[in-house]
């Protein structure tokens, strides 16, 4: 039986994120270069892939795309990063690491990162343009929300709903059944107990609103 050719792929940025995707590619994705908007940056080669212009983006139309930015400094904003890519829904890819464990009863969005370890059970929602680094744990019936960034090492307890455009830190963990606002911040290692309001920052054990 003849196996399907590997789908040209482009990642932006040329960040940290997108680094730790070509551990994740697999035999699916043919890795062609980065696109990213630093002129310091492009024509320049990073870890053997040529950094391109977004120009790319219209040169190389059969691509998928995988968009990877944003940081604890600059989460808030990914929504209009991307949206400024001008790319329609179904060009973007879905990267699962080989060694990460999804559940069949599991819905995954388009434009998704899903590093090595991690896990994630029965009937969990994970939306569109979500990272979710290694190792970390999504319990059922979890809902991560849209344009969400969640660190290595985080366990999410069942029933836990994530609102969109939020970052959890490495390590954080997550109680059963509460509420994370829209654009909250879960700090580095923290013991998350109460819902958490939009647009708030928390950190500590138990994590308590900055």
């Amino acid at each position: 039986m003849a196996h399907k050719p590997p789908t040209p792929l482009l990642i932006f940025p040329c960040n940290g994120n997108a680094v730790e995707a070509l551990d994740c590619l697999g035999d699916e994705y043919l890795m062609i270069g980065f696109v990213d908007d630093t002129p310091d940056k492009q024509g320049t080669s990073r870890f053997g892939f040529p950094v391109l212009p977004r120009a790319a983006l219209l040169e190389h139309p059969s691509a998928q795309v995988l968009a990877v930015p944003g940081s604890p400094m600059s989460y808030r904003g990914r929504q209009s990063v991307i949206d400024g890519l001008g790319i329609d829904a179904d060009r973007f890819a879905r990267v699962i690491h080989p060694m990460a464990r999804v559940s069949g009863l599991a819905r995954i969005g388009h434009n998704v990162l899903i590093m090595a370890g991690v896990v994630i059970t029965s009937n969990a929602v994970i939306g569109d343009h979500v990272c979710l680094l290694p190792n970390t744990v999504i319990h059922h019936d979890v809902m991560i929300g849209d344009w969400t960034l969640v660190g290595s090492n985080v366990s999410i307890a069942g029933n836990v709903r994530v609102a969109s455009n939020c970052y959890v830190g490495s390590g954080a963990r997550i109680i059963n059944g509460i509420d994370i606002g829209k654009r909250a911040l879960l700090g580095l290692g923290s013991n998350v107990l109460h819902s958490v309001l939009p647009d708030t920052t928390v950190v500590g054990n138990p994590a308590y609103q900055l």
